[in-house]
């Protein structure tokens, strides 16, 4: 293990767990890396200054019930009144086109008593109407963003609707090209949105997604969401992963606190070496699971199949190494038992993955009518969760299949399911639990 404090942030540490030990021939080498922020959430500096721009859905279907938009009015205030003074700010009313709500001119304001009252202010003259293109709030958003002189750079995207007025390739155009210049959480209100849409947000921007079912929860969601994003110190960090010739990396992905896929998202950083974007980084630990193909290797021998560290993206585009690394190693040995035990932290993280992507396939299954496929998944999904100890992804599968034997996995679906609950469980089902250590 080995960490690094960034000057008036938080101390990165990295730890590795696996079971190195492979039988003679074996060539995949899977970890457990875990990294860990420490010692921050002091007051921001100049150096770690932050903006943040709030978008917000006024379609027509946001008067429907009337009390939508003036609890979204009210969340927003809530989040403008947790912003930490000097933080940039702006409020962006989204419909089929973006508008700039405050301050206005192409520009965001600095958050302090005045901007703050005058930003509510300017809430209270939202109007709904209109339809919902999702791409141009985010484009707005990142012009804004972009004008900021600060280094964490944070969207937070309300809606309550599908995005019904621009392509699915638009939406995607668009997220390709905001992805690593902020990141943003979006959360769906209601019911009548599409999870695909809003989780791919997150997911392409490094955010987090969920589902406010009932509006009146807005207030406390948003205030979170503000919370967290005002203890965001460090952006752009990214892993680094170097590994020696003649190996292969097969993927990489962020297993808690959810699922992430990230091995496609890899940007080369020299001989050997490609950086795996993460996000902003607070007083917070993350786990990630890499896979790595060795050349196979006679009994006795061993190698370094991997090095990890952490590089944060500086202003003019170079990486600053954060100083914390670990090792991934492979040695070959003809120990049945040390070759076939599997460590538990990769054991674990497995199964979360498996998890996630039972949910998924389940309810995908169950909207196309396959109810036997999807029967299958679900009751796989509720065996994982069991093992796992993943009690919250348990109790929201029990709203949309009867448990006969959880151990088993042996369900049943239920024939009425409320429209809330199997969207919760779509949103969530990419969150994990962590494994003791």
């Amino acid at each position: 293990m080995a960490n690094f404090a960034k000057p008036g942030g938080p101390r990165f540490s990295v730890d590795v767990y696996q079971n190195e030990y492979l039988p003679e021939g074996g060539r995949e080498v899977n970890a457990i890396v875990t990294v860990t922020a420490k010692g921050g959430g002091a007051p921001a500096g100049p150096g770690t200054s932050a903006a943040v721009v709030l978008m917000v859905d006024c379609s027509g279907s946001m008067d429907y019930p009337p009390t939508k938009m003036r609890n979204a009015r009210d969340a927003t205030a809530a989040a403008i009144d947790t912003l930490r003074d000097g933080t940039h700010f702006g409020i962006v009313d989204g419909t089929h086109v973006a508008r700039e709500v405050y301050p206005g001119g192409g520009r965001l304001a600095v958050a302090d008593a005045t901007t703050r009252a005058q930003a509510k202010q300017a809430l209270r003259r939202l109007r709904t109407g209109g339809g919902t293109a999702i791409g141009t709030w985010l484009r707005l958003a990142d012009r804004l963003l972009a004008g900021a002189d600060v280094s964490i750079r944070h969207g937070i995207l309300l809606t309550d609707g599908r995005n019904e007025h621009e392509s699915a390739a638009e939406l995607k155009d668009t997220l390709d090209a905001c992805a690593g210049r902020f990141t943003c959480d979006a959360r769906g209100v209601g019911t009548d949105w599409e999870v695909k849409e809003v989780t791919g947000v997150a997911s392409a921007l490094l955010g987090t997604a969920d589902i406010v079912a009932d509006p009146a929860r807005l207030t406390e969601d948003f205030t979170r969401i503000m919370e967290s994003t005002m203890g965001k110190e460090v952006a752009d960090v990214a892993l680094r992963v170097w590994t020696p010739v003649g190996t292969r990396i097969k993927f990489v992905k962020q297993v808690a606190p959810t699922v992430e896929e990230l091995t496609d998202r890899r940007t080369e950083a020299g001989p050997r070496a490609g950086d795996y974007p993460t996000g902003s980084w607070g007083d917070e630990s993350r786990d990630y699971h890499l896979c790595v193909e060795v050349p196979a290797a006679g009994l006795g021998q061993e190698m370094l199949a991997a090095r990890v560290s952490l590089v944060a993206a500086q202003p003019d585009r170079s990486a600053q190494n954060l100083g914390a690394q670990g090792l991934v190693r492979a040695v070959w040995t003809d120990d049945m038992a040390a070759s076939t035990s599997l460590n538990s932290q990769v054991a674990h993280y497995t199964g979360q993955a498996e998890l996630a992507q039972a949910i998924q396939e389940g309810l995908d299954l169950r909207k196309a009518g396959d109810m036997d496929g999807a029967t299958a998944k679900l009751g796989r999904a509720v065996q994982l969760a069991g093992v796992s100890g993943n009690a919250d992804t348990a109790k929201l599968l029990a709203k949309v299949v009867d448990v006969v034997d959880a151990p088993t996995g042996t369900v049943r679906l239920k024939a009425k399911v409320a429209e809330a609950d199997e969207m919760t469980l779509e949103t969530r089902s990419t969150k994990t639990v962590r494994v003791k250590k």
